[in-house]
């Protein structure tokens, strides 16, 4: 044997003495369990998965949906996904078209209630009057309610860029809400290019008689919960269509007081609007051009903003001589 060899036997002999002193038993394989039946071994535990222990932002911050129908099932209506289209912005970013899923709030039972309740109202209050101003009047438990347009008047002058009547997703309703302006009396409409004037997909400012883009859409009036869909699933205007034919029903005061901080007497559009008239040194609706005498296209007064007098247009107001009269008499 050569050196090595040598030492490394010895190394090996220290290192098994050195075991057998400390008493250290050589480690060995376990056997399997046996069963008391059959002699088999034991059956393996079932492996639980456990959640991971870190998610994601996107999955921590997703809400559990809580199921508040568990004594009564109950079919909700949802719309398929829809492909990815760009939506049309009209003033101020509201949203005129967009492409999403909608998840019904509504049980569909109760919806299919709402929906009769569109139709099934009768009228039950005498037309309007009119008096010399072209203001209207309604019966006397609506006698703050002063409108001086139409809503025949008011399709015709061009209002809502010409999408109100579009096919309309309601997010609480989880359906799509289409053709219900077929239930405007048809001379109403006589004569306009629905398509273009009512129905239309996109916001179209070139249709609304100031030529300008304005307010919210139907879907951020929704969110903003401005709607009452169990009475007008579509909001202000629908209503006023409805309560101008002589429909009554309990949303009528809510719309009206609506209506009065808009544009009533003491309205913000309203008093804004007259006094940008002030401003302008305006003292007739008929004082159209600009100031260098040069013709305007005369759809609104030189120096007046055709925004707000679109906003007040679809209000069912418009500014008249009586108006601009009382202004400058109290200024």
């Amino acid at each position: 044997m050569n050196d090595y060899e040598t030492q490394r036997a010895a190394k090996i002999a220290k290192n098994q003495a050195l075991l057998a002193e400390l008493d250290i038993k050589p480690l060995t394989g376990r056997k399997a369990v046996k069963s008391e039946r059959n002699g088999e071994p034991q059956a393996k535990r079932r492996k639980i998965d456990s959640a991971p222990s870190r998610t994601s932002a996107r999955i921590a911050s997703a809400p559990i949906k809580p199921d508040y129908n568990d004594d009564i099932p109950v079919k909700t209506i949802t719309l398929p996904r829809s492909v990815n289209k760009k939506s049309k912005r009209g003033a101020l970013g509201s949203v005129i078209v967009e492409e999403l899923e909608v998840e019904a709030l509504v049980p569909a039972k109760d919806i299919d209630e709402i929906r009769a309740g569109w139709t099934s109202w009768t009228s039950t209050a005498p037309a309007p009057t009119r008096d010399e101003d072209a203001v209207f009047h309604f019966e006397d438990d609506f006698e703050t309610f002063t409108p001086n347009k139409s809503p025949e008047e008011m399709l015709r002058l061009g209002v809502f860029g010409g999408s109100y009547f579009r096919p309309l997703k309601s997010r609480k309703l989880g359906i799509v809400v289409q053709d219900d302006w077929k239930e405007l009396p048809p001379y109403w409409i006589a004569g306009l290019n629905v398509s273009k004037s009512l129905t239309s997909p996109v916001y179209d400012p070139e249709i609304n008689k100031n030529g300008v883009q304005c307010g919210q859409s139907i879907e951020e009036w929704e969110a903003a919960g401005w709607i009452s869909h169990e009475h007008d699933v579509r909001g202000w205007f629908q209503w006023y269509c409805r309560f101008f034919q002589g429909r009554r029903c309990e949303d009528d005061e809510r719309q009206i007081s609506r209506w009065r901080k808009c544009v009533g007497t003491t309205g913000r559009f309203r008093r804004a609007l007259l006094k940008q008239y002030g401003r302008a040194g305006v003292r007739t609706v008929e004082d159209y051009g600009d100031e260098d005498g040069d013709v305007d296209d005369g759809v609104v007064a030189r120096g007046i903003s055709p925004v707000v007098s679109q906003t007040c247009l679809h209000w069912g107001w418009e500014v008249r001589q009586g108006d601009l009269d009382g202004f400058w008499a109290g200024s």
